[in-house]
């Protein structure tokens, strides 16, 4: 989360300097409109699905989640009012992912230390254990690039759009949180960082439909999260995610 923190707070230290040049070459935007700044900060919120997964593998559907902060610039492509831009930005993703019944990654020793293995929780901590907290995530820097087709061809900042792009994550960190208590009472929670046998590179098409304060979204990656044969029963599963948007400016 630091590192969310700091990047939002490049990105607003950055847009600042740019909205003062722009200040001084466009008249200000009335009071109460979204401000006409020639960028988009973007936050992401929706719900991380595994396709062509194993039985074993599924995830509950509310707790596995998807929380995306993007910065994307645009450049009018084809002519000022052709309604089609290019938007090229950089950002990070994050994706949970909550497995049913107390199951959760563990590095599996057989195959070495990049990859995982699904177990019970309990096999782990112990049978005499409450479950409290359980999820997994992947932390990604992501480059996304979408062409975005606005329908109000004279004025970009209003009117509906739709887009066609994709991205691509580089994998900075995975990790497990555990949080359970055991028959004496006590409470531990445990975070294990490692690789767990993830691609440490992802990719993928979005679709994105909305105007430009809120839009819909989705994603659906075209290669497997796991390497070969180093995930949980081998699994060639990849990632569909899809939710709703706010742009900030």
């Amino acid at each position: 989360m630091k590192k969310i923190y700091l990047l939002l707070v490049t990105l607003c230290l950055f847009q600042a300097v740019n909205a003062q040049d722009q200040e001084l070459k466009k008249p200000k935007t009335p009071i109460g409109g979204r401000p006409n700044i020639p960028s988009d900060l973007s936050i992401e919120f929706g719900f991380n699905q595994l396709n062509n997964r194993s039985e074993e593998l599924s995830v509950n559907f509310f707790r596995s989640r998807t929380f995306n902060i993007y910065y994307q610039y645009p450049i009018n492509i084809f002519g000022d009012e052709s309604g089609f831009v290019l938007k090229p930005g950089l950002g990070i993703g994050t994706d949970k992912m909550a497995f049913q019944n107390n199951r959760n990654l563990f590095n599996n020793p057989l195959l070495g230390p990049e990859s995982s293995e699904l177990l019970d929780v309990t096999e782990v901590y112990g049978d005499d254990i409450v479950v409290n907290t359980n999820t997994f995530a992947a932390n990604y820097f992501d480059i996304p690039i979408d062409v975005v087709y606005h329908f109000n061809k004279t004025n970009y900042t209003s009117g509906f759009r739709m887009s066609l792009g994709g991205k691509v994550g580089f994998l900075y960190n995975a990790h497990s949180k555990i949080g359970y208590e055991d028959a004496d009472g006590l409470k531990r929670k445990v975070k294990d960082s490692q690789n767990f046998g993830l691609e440490k590179i992802r990719y993928g098409i979005s679709l994105k439909a909305g105007t430009p304060g809120f839009y819909v979204w989705g994603y659906y990656g075209l290669n497997s999260i796991f390497q070969e044969n180093l995930g949980p029963f081998g699994t060639p599963a990849n990632q569909i995610n899809f939710g709703l948007a706010v742009n900030l400016f």
